[in-house]
This record gives C-alpha cells, sequence and structure tokens, in this order.
C-alpha cells in the first residue's frame, strides 16, 4: 500500500469515526458534537473495510492450525493499521467509543499475534468507552483481554521464558473494576507473580535488594490462591517464601 493511500485511509477512517459518533459520549455521559453526515468517500472507504474484514474472517475460518490462523492474521492486521489509526484518532477527538467490529477485532487479533504494543492503545480505548464485541465473541471484553494475555504469559514462562511484566501490571489496572469470573483474573495475579518473582531473582544476582519485589509476587500469588484453590502456584509460593526468607537473611547478616 502506497504511503498515498494510507494516509487517505487513516483520514477518511477518522472522519468515519466523528460522522458514527452519537450526541452523547459513553463513557462519560456528557453531549458531544452532532454526528457528521458521512460523505460518499467515507462510505465506500468504511464499505471496503467491512468487506475486507468480512473475507478475512471467512479465510480464518477456513483455516484448521492455530499456527496457521495467527500466522494469517499477522499477514492481515497491516491493512487494517491505517484504518485503525484513524478511528481512534477521530474517537479521541469526539471523545467517545468507536463502533463498529474492526476495531475490537484489531485488538483481538494484535493480541493473538503477540504484538502487545499495538494491541494496547486499542485495548485502553475498548475498555474505557465500553466498545461492544462482535458477536462472535462469546466473553465481553474485560474477560477476553485478561484471560487471553494471561494465557500467553503463563504459557511463556512454563517454557522458561519472560513476559512483560509492565503489560501485565497494566492490564490489571485497566481492568481492575470489571466484572470477571475469580478463575480469570486469577490466571493474571498467578502470570504477575512469576514475572515478579523472576526481576526479584535477577536482582538478588546482582547484589540489588530484591525484598520488596519478592514481597509483592508473594503477595499477587496469594491473591490468585485466594480466588483460585487450583491456580497452580502453591509450590511457586513455598519456593519464593525461602528464596525471601534467604534475601532477608542476607541483608541482615550484610548489615551486621
Amino acid at each position: 500500500m502506497s504511503l498515498a493511500r494510507r494516509h487517505r485511509e487513516r483520514i477518511l477512517a477518522e472522519q468515519s469515526a466523528l460522522a458514527s459518533m452519537g450526541d452523547v459520549n459513553a463513557a462519560t455521559g456528557s453531549p458531544v458534537a452532532a454526528p457528521l453526515p458521512v460523505d460518499r468517500a467515507v462510505a465506500t472507504a468504511a464499505a471496503q473495510i467491512g468487506a475486507r474484514l468480512r473475507h478475512d474472517l471467512q479465510r480464518l475460518k477456513e483455516i484448521k492450525s492455530i499456527d496457521r490462523k495467527i500466522a494469517a492474521k499477522r499477514e492481515m492486521l497491516p491493512e487494517y493499521a491505517d484504518w485503525v489509526a484513524g478511528l481512534l484518532s477521530g474517537a479521541q477527538a469526539a471523545g467517545a467509543g468507536v463502533s463498529g467490529d474492526v476495531l475490537p477485532t484489531a485488538m483481538v487479533w494484535s493480541i493473538d499475534v503477540g504484538d502487545y504494543a499495538a494491541a494496547m492503545p486499542l485495548i485502553e480505548h475498548v475498555l474505557a468507552h465500553k466498545v461492544a464485541m462482535p458477536q462472535r465473541y462469546a466473553r465481553d471484553a474485560a474477560t477476553l483481554v485478561v484471560e487471553e494475555i494471561a494465557e500467553a504469559a503463563i504459557k511463556a514462562q512454563a517454557a522458561d521464558k519472560p513476559f512483560d511484566l509492565a503489560i501485565l501490571e497494566q492490564v490489571e489496572a485497566l481492568t481492575a473494576h470489571d466484572d470477571m469470573h475469580d478463575e480469570v483474573r486469577a490466571k493474571l495475579l498467578k502470570a504477575i507473580g512469576f514475572e515478579l518473582d523472576r526481576a526479584a531473582q535477577a536482582a538478588s544476582g546482582t547484589g540489588a535488594d530484591a525484598t520488596p519485589l519478592f514481597v509483592r509476587s508473594l503477595t499477587a500469588m496469594k491473591a490468585a490462591q485466594g480466588l483460585h484453590d487450583r491456580v497452580g502456584v502453591k509450590t511457586t509460593i513455598k519456593a519464593v517464601e525461602k528464596r525471601l526468607a534467604a534475601t532477608k537473611l542476607e541483608t541482615a547478616n550484610g548489615d551486621t
């Protein structure tokens, strides 16, 4: 896609978002500007992006392999990037949430392919404005975001690979007041606890005081355990408690 076409698509998406806004801000309930008339170019562009999404969803439906689905989504996402950026820009200008399936779908696909840098602005928008998820998703946005990112982190941790703690903690903060099943939130707290333990061990290896990190790790994992007894943190809690005790002992010996 040429730079000129990408720029045009972004501008049209921004105009589409502005035109589709209602007269009330969904997040605050305060009045916003009245919807703008949609011109032919904007309507045509919106119809084209909608047709592209339907085509891509059908293509994904025909793919059986999860790995191949993810590869296909990674290939598809750049085709929506400028439209989604324009939607976000228009929505921010109006102070309201975006309607339609394109932006929440791009959010989910970005999570699926592990592009959390691209996913986070979309997650923030969807959660802040209570943007409706497409009907094909059984879970609400907050539950989907928490569970998918927590499970991705737990899978990485099981393979002894780190996961971005900042992403996990940002998701926790964004969804702190959302109602969801305890088992789902427990997964996120488990993942946070594991990454804090990893950070604590790394800090300890450099001679830094890892006590605060170990304490935060235990707090997260015990909270996870309290929400769901079979979340799988009992053994790790015992190990972290031993590491914390050893760290406190080393600190005490160093002070004498």
